[in-house]
């Protein structure tokens, strides 16, 4: 009976796993603003101290 449990526990990880993967593939073909990374220049100065 618990042997059973973890087999169908362990397909559905696997089956999520296989969805995650799919969807990060097929996901920006649909999606693609959403899976955009967002682009924003960041400046700070920075002081060096030399001997």
């Amino acid at each position: 009976m618990i042997w059973r449990l973890i087999k169908i526990l362990v397909v559905l990880l696997v089956l999520g796993a296989i969805g995650l993967v799919a969807y990060a593939y097929v996901g920006p073909l649909f999606f693609s603003g959403d899976f955009a990374a967002p682009t924003e220049v960041i400046s700070e100065p920075v002081t060096l101290e030399g001997n």
